[in-house]
């Protein structure tokens, strides 16, 4: 993805503390306070410009939405959503995912959302993948047990990896759709990206996998 440079991003966001949350590891196991109720919380990491989570949020007012995304040019666009959409149930985090155990403690969380997530296709880089065993142990330990995570991507020989990388890990695979958009499922909420592929004619890959605690 090439950024374009927004010098200002950062005093905006700084200005917006109720919609990005500022020191958000000093929440770490009392996310429910910053809502301000015991809804579930569902995260996404990597939200990017905002589309999805904003959907998501308004589609369904009962759960808590956090949107983690690292640039800072990117989430100023999600935060522009956020204020004119006015959302009480979504926040976002200007992180690294590297960081989510530092921000979510166990029981903190009940979903994770992956989006068109960055493929890292060269074999020497699959530890960058956010599907990669050691992000899904980051997983693991922010979620509820029995949590999940639901993927998306265009890209097939991530979604490819990515089943064999939840499977080896021992999740179990809930749903799996091969053409999302010619599939029976309902509720969809499509991402910028989702959409630019989509009306190209690009196939759209999802599943949903959940955690066998013990």
């Amino acid at each position: 993805m090439r950024l374009r440079n927004k010098p200002w991003a950062k005093d905006r966001i700084a200005e917006n503390p109720q919609y990005v949350v500022p020191n958000p590891e000093s929440h770490k196991g009392n996310w429910s306070k910053v809502f301000g109720n015991d809804n579930p919380i569902h995260i996404e990491v990597g939200t990017g410009k905002g589309q999805f989570l904003v959907g998501m949020a308004k589609q369904n007012p009962d759960v808590n939405y956090i949107g983690i995304e690292l640039f800072e040019s990117i989430i100023v666009v999600a935060l522009d959503r956020l204020i004119e959409e006015e959302l009480p149930n979504l926040k976002l985090l200007n992180v690294d995912a590297a960081t989510l155990n530092d921000i979510f403690g166990k029981n903190d969380v009940d979903r994770v959302y992956l989006n068109f997530s960055d493929p890292w296709p060269k074999n020497r880089h699959a530890k960058r993948r956010l599907t990669y065993k050691t992000f899904l142990k980051r997983y693991e330990d922010l979620l509820v047990d029995g949590g999940e995570i639901h993927f998306k991507t265009d890209n097939q020989g991530l979604f490819e990896y990515s089943l064999t990388s939840f499977s080896e890990y021992g999740l179990l695979l809930k749903y799996v759709s091969l053409d999302l958009h010619k599939s029976d499922f309902e509720g969809n909420v499509m991402t910028e990206y989702e959409e630019k592929f989509s009306n190209a004619g690009q196939r759209i890959y999802r599943c949903e996998v959940k955690y066998l605690n013990d």
